[in-house]
C-alpha cells in the first residue's frame, strides 16, 4: 500500500445506520454483524438482507460478513457436530450472497493448550488439520464457486504460524488469514506470543482481513485505538508492506466510539 490506508468497520444494522454518512464518504469496507447467530440463520433473515442491502445504496467499500461461531470449534472430533458446523457455515454463505459480502470470517480452532500439547501427541497436529479439513471441505468449495474469500481469525491462537499454515494447507484462494489486533496482543501480553505486527510480517500476503481493537492486553477489550496499549504505528508498518490490501475492520465493543477510534489512527497519520 503506498497511500495511507482507508479504514472501514464492523456494525450491526442499527451501527450502520448511525454511521452510514462516515461509510459512504470514502470506500469504505464493510463487515455485517447481523447474520451469525443460530437464531438468526434458522429463522426469517431475508427481510433483513434486504434492508442492509438498502442501507448501503451507494457504499463503495468491500462488504464482508462474520460468519457463525457460537458454540463450536471447526476441528471438532465428533462427526456429528462437524456436520452441524458444516451447516452453520454454509447458511453464513447463503447470507453472504444475500447481502453481497465477499469475505467471510471464520473463527480459528488453535487454543493456547493446543500450542503446548499438540506435539506431545504424536501426529495431533496433522489430525487437527484434517479435521478442519473436513469440516469446510464443502464450505471451501461453495465460496469458491461463489468468488467468496473465507479468512480465519485468530482467537486464543498463541503462534500464528498454526493458522496461517491451517489456511494454506486448503490450497485454496477461498481461504485466507485474517488478524485480530486485540486478540493478538492479549496473546502477547498475557501467554507470551509474539507482539502483532509479527503476525503481519508472519502471514505476509494472504492476510486479507484485520480487526482492528485495542485491549490492554489482560483480555478481549474491543477498545478503541488509543485506549490500550497496542503499538499501531508498528502494526501499519508492517501492512504498509503488504500488496494484498487487507480490509482494516475496526471491531469495537461500543460502536459508538467508531469515529473516535478512526480519528486517533487519523491523528497519527497512519489511516484516514
Amino acid at each position: 500500500m503506498t497511500d495511507k490506508p482507508i479504514l472501514g468497520a464492523a456494525l450491526t444494522i442499527e451501527g450502520i445506520a448511525r454511521h452510514r454518512d462516515w461509510l459512504l464518504e470514502k470506500p469504505r469496507d464493510l463487515e455485517i454483524q447481523d447474520l451469525h447467530k443460530a437464531e438468526v440463520l434458522d429463522g426469517d433473515w431475508r427481510p433483513l438482507a434486504e434492508r442492509l442491502r438498502a442501507l448501503l445504496d451507494g457504499h463503495t467499500g468491500r462488504v464482508g460478513l462474520h460468519g457463525p461461531f457460537w458454540g463450536f470449534k471447526i476441528d471438532s472430533h465428533d462427526p456429528e457436530i462437524r456436520t452441524v458446523v458444516r451447516r452453520r457455515l454454509l447458511q453464513g454463505l447463503e447470507a453472504c450472497a444475500a447481502v453481497g459480502a465477499t469475505q467471510m470470517v471464520v473463527h480459528s480452532p488453535y487454543s493456547t493448550w493446543d500450542h503446548h500439547n499438540l506435539d506431545a501427541f504424536p501426529g495431533a497436529r496433522e489430525q487437527l488439520l484434517e479435521r478442519a479439513q473436513m469440516t469446510l471441505r464443502d464450505v471451501v468449495a461453495r465460496a469458491e464457486d461463489m468468488g467468496c474469500e473465507l479468512v480465519i481469525e485468530n482467537i486464543e491462537d498463541k503462534d500464528p504460524r498454526d493458522r496461517i499454515a491451517l489456511a494454506a494447507s486448503f490450497n485454496s484462494p477461498a481461504v485466507q488469514v485474517s488478524l485480530d489486533t486485540g486478540h493478538a496482543h492479549y496473546a502477547h501480553v498475557s501467554t507470551g506470543a509474539p507482539p502483532v505486527d509479527f503476525h503481519v510480517h508472519l502471514a505476509g500476503d494472504a492476510l486479507r482481513h484485520v480487526h482492528l481493537q485495542d485491549t490492554d492486553g489482560h483480555a478481549d477489550r474491543h477498545w478503541k485505538p488509543g485506549d490500550g496499549t497496542i503499538r499501531w504505528a508498528s502494526l501499519f508498518d508492517a501492512l504498509s508492506r503488504l500488496d494484498s490490501r487487507p480490509r482494516l475492520i475496526l471491531e469495537l465493543r461500543d460502536a459508538a466510539r467508531l469515529r473516535q477510534g478512526a480519528a486517533h489512527l487519523e491523528a497519527l497519520g497512519l489511516a484516514e
